[in-house]
């Protein structure tokens, strides 16, 4: 919940220092239109005055790139490993609960009727497949762990 919040927040802000960006390079561009039409002393002031604003928005070019590497494309690719582990966990707990209810099953029908061998046979391999199933979304899960830990922010900074 605050995760998605905070990555929609942090694109936003990218996305409007963009917009500001591309705003102010529409105002250099009308600034040195103007001062063509204008005087020598002021087409000089004017100009200087919009290669100054040019070269702030090359800064801010620079901090929308910086961003859009550092922050939202980490943040990106850590929102896609959460998902990718909340489904695995869902699988898991699944596959946790079909092996628990064939295993009620099986005693059940053991309880019920030990004369019924072939049902009987043929249930346990069900439930081995059940967990094997189960097993295998445990070790997927143990792997992911590792990955979900967020990496140190200076990692993110430098």
């Amino acid at each position: 919940q605050y995760f998605g919040r905070f990555c929609s927040l942090m694109a936003a802000y990218t996305r409007k220092t963009a917009k500001l960006r591309d705003k102010a390079d529409l105002l250099v561009k009308q600034l040195l239109d103007y001062a063509n039409t204008e005087s020598p002393e002021l087409r000089t002031t004017v100009k200087n005055f919009a290669e100054e604003l040019a070269r702030v928005q090359d800064y801010r070019q620079a901090e929308v790139e910086r961003l859009e590497v550092k922050v939202v494309e980490p943040l990106k690719v850590y929102g896609m490993l959460i998902k990718q582990t909340r489904a695995d966990i869902k699988k898991f707990n699944n596959a946790r609960k079909n092996e628990m209810k064939q295993l009620q099953q099986l005693e059940k029908i053991r309880l019920k009727s030990p004369s019924n061998r072939h049902v009987i046979v043929s249930l346990p391999a069900r439930g081995f497949i059940s967990s094997f199933l189960c097993t295998l979304a445990q070790v997927v899960i143990r792997k992911a762990i590792p990955d979900l830990h967020p990496k140190p922010v200076e990692n993110y900074f430098s």
